[in-house]
């Protein structure tokens, strides 16, 4: 099932191409797509190919911070069913929690976790696109959006502890600071933002009960997910919760709010098996965290599931042929 999103979340992109230079139609080409499905808000693309787009239109304008550039040009919550839903929710972790329920009807590939670890919370993104997918430029949008949302709803109040990207720092981290206006780590274990848990409660001035409703009624209509979407779901989940160890069926089933049951049906009726799921995301994170040598192979281990570097020896053997370490060597 090709994960799909919807181009108002590439929004931004013609803006930003125009300013450095850039042939947007060309590129959008080069990409797969056409460029006038991207001014059309409501057109579906792949979510691959816009990966690809933005990867590219960095590249060719020596710009790391393009798609950063482009969140930028995000001032508000945008339009749409969705958008009114969150500008009107009552506190920063309702937007979150409601943001993460529909995230599918604006972006198949997006998944996101709120960890609520005391004083701080960390909200974790992730994309789940084709493994080989170059996707760094994607996530920067991610999180350069959830933080400009952060923003729209708290104003003066937000001010987040740290921004964490899993990619190694562009050469010059100059528009990543000014736009953050926080401590950046890169070769982290996540992406995704941290903040104080007080902020998550803090209360939305613009929020609107009677608007918000209708907006959520409205967007529950729309909200019907076909059988093979489970696939998508399950695999969005372990991706955000395997390198917390918190991907075992039970965890999973309650973070999509269905029984281990009624999603193990499902996973049936769309031919496969949660254990097969998990497999397939522990392959691809274990190839996104060993092709970067500043993760130790036990810390590899842990990102992937496994609390002892030998069991995670055991099944790397089985699953590549060699060990983690010679694997390293042939692909420096």
């Amino acid at each position: 099932m090709e994960t799909l999103l919807r181009t108002v979340s590439m929004s931004g992109y013609f803006d930003v191409a125009l300013r450095l230079g850039l042939n947007a139609v060309e590129l959008a080409h080069e990409a797969g797509l056409d460029a006038a499905a991207l001014t059309n808000p409501d057109e579906r693309i792949p979510a691959a190919a816009a990966c690809l787009l933005l990867e590219r239109s960095a590249q060719k304008a020596s710009c790391p911070s393009f798609a950063l550039q482009m969140a930028a040009t995000r001032r508000k919550f945008g339009t749409g069913v969705v958008n009114v839903l969150l500008a009107h929710k009552r506190t920063l972790r309702e937007v979150l929690l409601a943001g993460a329920e529909y995230s599918h009807l604006f972006n198949d590939a997006l998944a996101v976790h709120v960890e609520d670890t005391g004083a701080t919370v960390t909200i974790r993104e992730e994309l789940v696109v084709d493994t080989g997918i170059p996707r760094n430029q994607a996530i920067e949008l991610a999180v350069g959006v959830l933080a400009r949302h952060c923003g729209a709803l708290l104003g003066e109040h937000w001010k987040p502890r740290a921004v964490h990207f899993v990619h190694q720092a562009p050469p010059s981290l100059m528009f990543h600071q000014r736009f953050f206006g926080c401590p950046l780590e890169f070769g982290s274990d996540f992406n995704g933002l941290v903040c104080a848990t007080a902020d998550l409660d803090h209360p939305n001035r613009a929020a609107d009960p009677e608007v918000a409703r209708y907006a959520k009624d409205l967007a529950d209509s729309l909200n019907v997910r076909g059988v093979g979407s489970i696939v998508l779901e399950v695999r969005k989940a372990i991706y955000l919760l395997l390198p917390l160890g918190q991907a075992s069926v039970e965890q999973v089933a309650a973070h999509l709010h269905l029984s281990i049951r009624t999603m193990q049906r499902q996973l049936d009726l769309a031919n496969t098996s949660f254990s097969r799921l998990t497999e397939g995301v522990r392959y691809e994170l274990a190839v996104r965290f060993m092709s970067n040598s500043r993760y130790t192979i036990g810390r590899v281990s842990g990102l992937v599931g496994y609390a002892h570097q030998a069991t995670f020896t055991n099944w790397f053997v089985r699953r590549f042929g060699m060990t983690p370490r010679d694997w390293r060597n042939n692909h420096p």
